[in-house]
C-alpha cells in the first residue's frame, strides 16, 4: 500500500504550490500537482482600454513583470497591426535578456542550489582547499583562501546564532547531498556575492524601462526617451552605463556562475531523475526583425516530441486544434456548462468556481477538480517549456550558439545529450542559455548604440496610437514571448476599442498543470513519478525535481467581487 506524503508550500518559488506524492516500495508511484492560489487578472482587463493592458498584466506575477508588460504589448500590437521600430525592438531583446540572465542567476544561486549544496557542510571545509578549487576552474579575482575563510566564518556565527534565516528548515546532512566541504564552501560565498550581484544588474531595467520591478512598455515601442545630449533623456552617459553593467554580467556569468554550474554539477550527473514526458515546447524570441518573421529569431520556435531530438515539429499559436486549455481538473467552469474538452485561448474563459475539499484539508481528492491551474496541451499531448525546451529545440535546429555551447558542455561532464531530460539536465540548460543571453546582451547594446549614433534616437511610432485608425470590426491578437521560465502567451479580442476577452497561458501553466479529461498528467506529475526518495520525512528529491523548473504561482490571492466592486486580498502560507 502507498503512504501519501504532503508538501505544502513548495518554498523557494514564486507563489503557492502543494505537491503530494504517494511512496511505494520508496519510489514515488504517483505525484499531485495542486496551483493554491488563483489569478484572475483576465477579469479585470475586460472593457479596458487595449492601450493600459500592459500595466495590469504586470501584475500578474511579482518576478515576471517585465515578461507579462512585453508579452501584453505585443498582443495588442499584433490585433491592431502595430510595427514598432528599430530601436524599439532592440530595448525590448536587451530588457529580456536581463531579465533572463538576472532571473537565471538568482535561481542557481537563491532557489535550486541548496537542493544541492549543504550550507552547514561549510563549516567543515579547508580555505586553502577551496581557495585551490576555485582558482583551478576560473580566475575570479575573490578566491583567497583569507576570503573563503571569511565566508566561512560568517556561516558559522550565524550557525552558532541558533538563527539561521534564510537558511533554517534546510536537510542539512541528508544523504542525497554528495558535495565535498571544500566545494560547498565555494558555492555558499558565491551565494552570498551573487545577491549583491544582482541588485546592480537590473539597473538595467531602471534606465530602460524606468523603474524595476514593473518597467515601463507602451503599445508602438517604448516610452524610453533618448536623447544623448539631454539630463532629461536616456543620454550617453546612462547608454555606458548599461554597456559597463552588461560586461560585468558577462564576466560574472562565465567567471562564476558557469565555473560553478560544472563543478557542482560533476557530482550529481549520474543523478537522472525528473524527466517528464520528453515533450518540449517553445515559442521562439528575440526576433532580429518583424515579431512577425518567426525566421528572424533567435530562439527558434518548435516541438518535440518523445525526445527525438532528430525533427522539430511546426507550433501556430492561431490554431484552434493545436493550443488548448482543459478544465476538468481545475477549479473553474465553462458558462454553458461544458466543462469537458479543450478549448483554445481565444475561446477560453476564466469563470472561477471552488469545488476541492473544505478548507483545510489533510489530502487532495485527485479524482475530482484539484488546481486552480489549467491544463494546455499541444495536439493533447502535455508539454514541458523552459530552458531545457529551449535549448534542445535550438540545439535539435542546428543553431550554432546551441550546439556549440550543448557538446562543449556534455564533453566536459563526459555525459549523453540524453542525461539533460532530467532535472540536473534543466539546471545546466539554464546555465547555457545565461551564457548565450549574457552575449545577445552584448551584441544588442553594439547594435543599438551604433543606430543611436547614426542619428536614429526613435523608440515609439505614434501612427497608430488613436483609437479613430484602429479596425471598426472586432480584432483578435496573440502575443507570445520566451520568459525565463519558458513560453509565455497572451490571447486578446478587442470590439470596439476594448478588451472584450483576454486569456494568458503562462510557462508554469505548462509545466503544473494536472491531468486533463483523457488522464494525461503534467510534467511535474510525470517528472517525480519513479523517483526514490530517501527520507518521506525529508523529501529532498521532491524539491530537487520540481526546483529545476522554477515554479512560478500567484504570489497572493487577488479577488475582486464583481457586483460591490470589492476587491480582497487574502495572503496564503
Amino acid at each position: 500500500m502507498a503512504d501519501r506524503i504532503v508538501v505544502d508550500p513548495i518554498a523557494r518559488i514564486e507563489g503557492h504550490l502543494r505537491v503530494e506524492a504517494e511512496i511505494k516500495d520508496g519510489k514515488i508511484a504517483e505525484a499531485y500537482s495542486s496551483g493554491t492560489s488563483v489569478r484572475g487578472i483576465e477579469l479585470i482587463l475586460e472593457g479596458r482600454d487595449p492601450r493600459d493592458v500592459w500595466a495590469f498584466t504586470q501584475r500578474i506575477c511579482g518576478v515576471c513583470t517585465t515578461t507579462h508588460a512585453l508579452c501584453s504589448v505585443r498582443t495588442v500590437e499584433d490585433a491592431l497591426d502595430i510595427k514598432i521600430p528599430k530601436n524599439a525592438n532592440l530595448i525590448r531583446n536587451i530588457m529580456n535578456a536581463a531579465q533572463f540572465v538576472q532571473d537565471h542567476t538568482v535561481h542557481f544561486y537563491h532557489l535550486h542550489a541548496l537542493d544541492w549544496v549543504d550550507v552547514v557542510s561549510a563549516l567543515d571545509a579547508d580555505p586553502n582547499e577551496t581557495s585551490k578549487i576555485a582558482q583551478s576552474i576560473s580566475d575570479w579575482p575573490n578566491s583567497s583562501p583569507g576570503y573563503f575563510k571569511e565566508v566561512q566564518n560568517k556561516v558559522k556565527r550565524v550557525v552558532e546564532s541558533g538563527q539561521l534565516g534564510i537558511f533554517a528548515n534546510g536537510y542539512w546532512g541528508h544523504p542525497a547531498y554528495k558535495l565535498p566541504p571544500e566545494v560547498n564552501l565555494l558555492a555558499v560565498a558565491h551565494y552570498l556575492e551573487a545577491l549583491d550581484w544582482q541588485k546592480e544588474f537590473v539597473k538595467i531595467h531602471t534606465i530602460l524601462g524606468g523603474k524595476n520591478p514593473h518597467p515601463h512598455y507602451v503599445v508602438g515601442g517604448m516610452a524610453t526617451p533618448i536623447d544623448i545630449n539631454s539630463d532629461n533623456g536616456v543620454h550617453a552617459e546612462r547608454l555606458m552605463h548599461i554597456s559597463k553593467i552588461i560586461d560585468q554580467a558577462r564576466e560574472f556569468v562565465n567567471k562564476v556562475y558557469i565555473p560553478d554550474l560544472l563543478a557542482i554539477g560533476s557530482y550529481y550527473k549520474d543523478w537522472l531523475h525528473g524527466d517528464s514526458q520528453k515533450n518540449y515546447l517553445v515559442y521562439g524570441d528575440f526576433p532580429t526583425g518583424d515579431i512577425r518573421d518567426v525566421d528572424s529569431y533567435r530562439v527558434p520556435r518548435g516541438i518535440i516530441l518523445n525526445g527525438d531530438l532528430s525533427k522539430v515539429h511546426p507550433l501556430d499559436l492561431e490554431d484552434t486544434n493545436q493550443i488548448q486549455e482543459f478544465i476538468d481538473r481545475s477549479y473553474y467552469v465553462y458558462k454553458d456548462g461544458k466543462d469537458a474538452g479543450g478549448r483554445h485561448p481565444y475561446e477560453g474563459e476564466t469563470n472561477l468556481k471552488y469545488s476541492g475539499p473544505k478548507i483545510p484539508y489533510t489530502q487532495l481528492d485527485v479524482s475530482k477538480k484539484y488546481s486552480w491551474v489549467k491544463a494546455p496541451r499541444w495536439k493533447h499531448k502535455p508539454m514541458e517549456t523552459g530552458p531545457l525546451a529551449r535549448v534542445l529545440v535550438g540545439y535539435a535546429s542546428g543553431r550554432k550558439e546551441y550546439v556549440e555551447a550543448v557538446n562543449d558542455t556534455l564533453q566536459k561532464l563526459d555525459i549523453p545529450v540524453d542525461a539533460l531530460h532530467s532535472a540536473v539536465g534543466r539546471m545546466i540548460a539554464r546555465g547555457l542559455e545565461t551564457k548565450i543571453m549574457a552575449e545577445w546582451l552584448r551584441q544588442d547594446m553594439d547594435e543599438l548604440l551604433a543606430n543611436i549614433k547614426n542619428g536614429d534616437q526613435t523608440t515609439f511610432d505614434r501612427s497608430k496610437w488613436d483609437p479613430s485608425t484602429w479596425p471598426k470590426k472586432p480584432a483578435s491578437g496573440v502575443g507570445w514571448m520566451e520568459a525565463p521560465r519558458g513560453s509565455l502567451g497572451h490571447w486578446t479580442q478587442i470590439v470596439d476599442g476594448k478588451i472584450h476577452n483576454y486569456q494568458a497561458v503562462v510557462p508554469t501553466t505548462w509545466n503544473a498543470s494536472p491531468a486533463d479529461n483523457d488522464g494525461n498528467i503534467g510534467p511535474y506529475e510525470a517528472a517525480l513519478k519513479g523517483t526514490p526518495v530517501h527520507d518521506p520525512k525529508k523529501p529532498l528529491e521532491i524539491l530537487r525535481i520540481i526546483h529545476s523548473y522554477d515554479p512560478c504561482l500567484s504570489c497572493a490571492v487577488h479577488l475582486t467581487d464583481l457586483e460591490n466592486q470589492e476587491s480582497t486580498k487574502i495572503m496564503l502560507g
